[in-house]
């Protein structure tokens, strides 16, 4: 072995040094950047050169140290762990604003509610009862009414608003579901390039990382890594991103809550009218709610309440209007209507009260005479039925105030499911400062010593060469 190979040694031992210095301030540097994985030089020894000749010289030492690479210290598992936990999260926490929402809509219980209308105009019948044709009761009567009809109206309004908007968000996640793809493969481009050529793809893989997880937070899915570096990501069994290529997906089906009779489904952009299987996500949770209304009860929450509200609209113009038709006005007209709605409308949008004044009122038997109340005060016990349009509309505040408190529920445990799963990946990708603390003043003192042996090997060789031969001189 050469003299001047202890110089070489030396050199390597610096170099590593300097690297695992330069590491440990990025680890350091990025100890708060959301998504940044912590990293680890990789070394080995080089060993003793093989030997030649007849007489090799005995056992030699070797010839330093090999930076190998840098290595990510992620862990694939947990990461599909915290994916997995985002998808589910992203569904619940969609279901539980939008259920907090539309149990708000209800004002139930308080002054803007049904309940509250419906207990002032059943009151206001009475109150007719007890003064048949006198207009002061006829016009209290009128104004319950018409603040019970806006109110339906309103509520079923703020269903069809509320549809209409989700819809839209999730179209907005299927343009932002085909944008994060884009960015996957994009940077798998990049991380195969730059693997290829010998250099390091940590912080592509980082971001890439990041951004599979806001795919899975939108979609669900599952990612798979390549030999090359890239990475697939797939929805529903299918590949959304192919190392660089990327399959699109649109939202397809009814665009409104009244032509709301076929799903609304995710689908891909090159077959048209085949569903993709979604597994959890957002738009998992915007197309459940989204979904069309069925016989069993179990369809899309808000296409579901807007049955509710229909119903009840029906049984309440049905049962007032039979009863009413039956009684006579002040002026002696018969079969009269008390509410009305738009055929080929929702009844409950298009509620309405038919009379104007107290004169179109029925509030008697025919042939009872005008001061006759008995058919108002039939129609004031209309809500003290067991069967009445009251305990329907209760029923339905009910099964919404149930619901909306189980999805609530459901967020929160999900939400902590994925807050678990990040600190237990962090636990093991996360930046330490104590521990990079460590591994900055190894390296000092490794640099230092390496130095040494540098200085050490020179001041022997300066010897060798520049006064070997001067004794005795």
């Amino acid at each position: 072995m050469s003299t001047f190979g202890g110089l070489n040694t030396a050199y390597r031992g610096l170099t590593a040094a300097q690297q695992a210095i330069n590491l440990a301030g990025q680890n350091i540097a990025n100890s708060a950047t959301p998504g940044y994985t912590r990293q680890r030089i990789e070394q080995s020894a080089i060993g003793a050169p093989g030997r030649t000749g007849v007489n090799p010289g005995g056992a030699q030492a070797g010839q330093g140290v090999s930076v190998d690479g840098i290595a990510r210290l992620g862990n694939t598992f947990l990461d599909a762990g915290v994916r997995n936990t985002a998808a589910a999260s992203g569904y619940a926490t969609v279901r539980s604003t939008e259920m907090q929402r539309l149990e708000d809509s209800l004002h139930e219980p308080g002054e803007h509610g049904i309940s509250t209308a419906l207990h002032s105009f059943w009151a206001s019948w009475q109150g007719v009862a007890n003064h048949p044709g006198e207009s002061a009761p006829a016009s209290v009567l009128l104004e319950a009414a018409a603040t019970l009809s806006e109110t339906v109206s309103a509520g079923y309004g703020a269903l069809d608003a509320q549809w209409s908007r989700v819809r839209g968000e999730a179209a907005a996640s299927v343009t932002e579901l085909n944008a994060a793809a884009g960015r996957v493969a994009n940077l798998n481009a990049q991380i195969r390039s730059t693997l290829a050529a010998g250099g390091s793809a940590n912080e592509l893989i980082d971001a890439r990382s990041q951004i599979t997880e806001s795919i899975a937070s939108l979609s669900g899915g599952s990612v798979r890594v390549n030999a090359d570096g890239t990475a697939d990501v797939f929805i529903g069994g299918n590949a959304l991103v192919s190392g660089t290529s990327v399959r699109p997906l649109t939202l397809a089906g009814p665009t409104s809550l009244s032509t709301a009779a076929t799903p609304v489904q995710l689908e891909w952009a090159d077959r048209p009218g085949t569903a993709v299987n979604l597994d959890g996500g957002e738009l998992a949770g915007a197309v459940s709610l989204l979904a069309p209304s069925n016989g069993s009860g179990t369809g899309g929450v808000i296409a579901q309440t807007a049955d509710a509200y229909n119903s009840f609209a029906t049984q309440l113009m049905s049962e007032v209007n039979a009863i009413h038709r039956t009684g006579q006005s002040s002026n002696g007209a018969t079969g009269l209507d008390f509410f009305t709605s738009t055929p080929g409308l929702p009844a409950a949008m298009s509620i309405r009260v038919v009379p104007t004044n107290a004169a179109a009122i029925a509030t008697g038997a025919v042939g009872s005479g005008a001061l006759d109340g008995s058919v108002a005060d039939r129609l004031s016990n209309i809500g003290s039925a067991a069967s009445s349009p009251d305990v329907l509309w209760s029923g339905v505040v009910s099964a919404i105030g149930m619901a909306s408190r189980a999805a609530q529920q459901h967020s929160q445990l999900a939400d902590a499911a994925g807050v678990s799963a990040v600190v237990h990946r962090n636990s093991g990708s996360g930046v330490s400062l104590d521990e990079e603390n460590i591994s900055l003043l190894a390296g000092q003192h490794a640099y230092q010593a390496a130095a040494r042996v540098m200085t050490a090997i020179d001041e022997a060789l300066d010897v060798l060469i520049n006064r070997t031969g001067l004794v005795g001189r």
